[in-house]
């Protein structure tokens, strides 16, 4: 196997979000500007709004029939209230926005287009939807997941780690990394026990890989691929830093990657392997 990894790099990448309406909007990029203007601190607030003057960004609504239906039972499995499953249910029209922007730092197709959905939210008290997910954000989670003067929001609060049964172990993957250009991280096989700490494992290897493929985008002229390590190294403080949080000790462990059909990028090994990285990372004999 080589040493490096070679990951397509598309040309654009989209967020979209969806506000479920109680009525229509007479103007609803002019509420989302008002909105911004007066509760977005900068930079994210010059980012917005800059956004939303340009073809980069639009704002559709329309009577909720004429879009497709939301999932209500993924938006229920993901959380959602049963007091915003009925608010979704019952609106008789939606705004559904959209960004796009390229590959790269900052993702501001995905800040902008929550921050203008959350704008529209909060102004109508109306419940909104990350269509990516799915999942219905909450005002609180959502105001928290988008960067503030003091620097860029936790990766959790971008990133899903679902896990599924099977008779060999557990399949556990990163549903987020796709929004920022990646293929998702995924480990096949995963006993039981070993769930929550390969888990966490994996949250700070999604960390570190999308450090990496940030890293490795220029800021000028778009490539076609790039490069990243097959063999990465992770530790704890890149797990504290995916959740937003400080971590004084350095112990690292270095996972290989496989870039697989889909594409999706494959971390980890047998059993045991997984068992001996879970150990050496966060100590004992075993991860249970």
């Amino acid at each position: 196997m080589g040493e490096n990894l070679t990951l397509p790099v598309p040309e654009t990448l989209y967020g979209t979000y969806a506000v479920a309406l109680a009525e229509p909007l007479a103007d609803p990029a002019a509420l989302a500007h008002e909105h911004v203007t007066r509760h977005t601190a900068p930079p994210l607030r010059d980012l917005v709004r800059g956004m939303l003057g340009s073809p980069m960004l639009t704002l559709d609504q329309r009577p909720a029939a004429d879009f497709p239906p939301l999932p209500a039972d993924l938006l229920a499995a993901y959380g959602a209230a049963a007091a915003d499953l009925e608010a979704i249910a019952a609106a008789p029209f939606v705004v559904a926005v959209r960004a796009a922007y390229r590959p790269g730092r900052p993702p501001a197709h995905e800040w902008a287009s929550r921050a203008v959905a959350g704008a529209l939210g909060a102004a109508t008290g109306s419940p909104v939807i990350d269509v990516f997910t799915p999942q219905v954000l909450t005002p609180a989670r959502l105001l928290r997941s988008l960067p503030g003067p003091e620097g860029a929001p936790r990766l959790t609060d971008w990133m899903l780690l679902p896990h599924t049964s099977s008779a060999d172990g557990f399949f556990v993957t990163t549903k987020g990394l796709a929004r920022f250009g990646l293929p998702e991280l995924q480990t096949e096989n995963v006993p039981p026990d070993l769930v929550e700490p390969w888990g966490r494992l994996l949250n700070g290897l999604a960390r570190r890989v999308l450090d990496l493929w940030l890293d490795a985008l220029p800021a000028g002229e778009q490539p076609l691929t790039v490069d990243i390590p097959e063999t990465v190294t992770v530790g704890l403080r890149d797990i504290a830093a995916a959740q937003g949080t400080d971590e004084p000790l350095r112990r690292e462990v270095s996972v290989r990657l496989r870039l697989d059909p889909g594409p999706v990028l494959t971390a980890g090994a047998a059993p045991d392997r997984l068992d001996t990285l879970c150990a050496a990372l966060f100590g004992g004999r075993t991860c249970r």
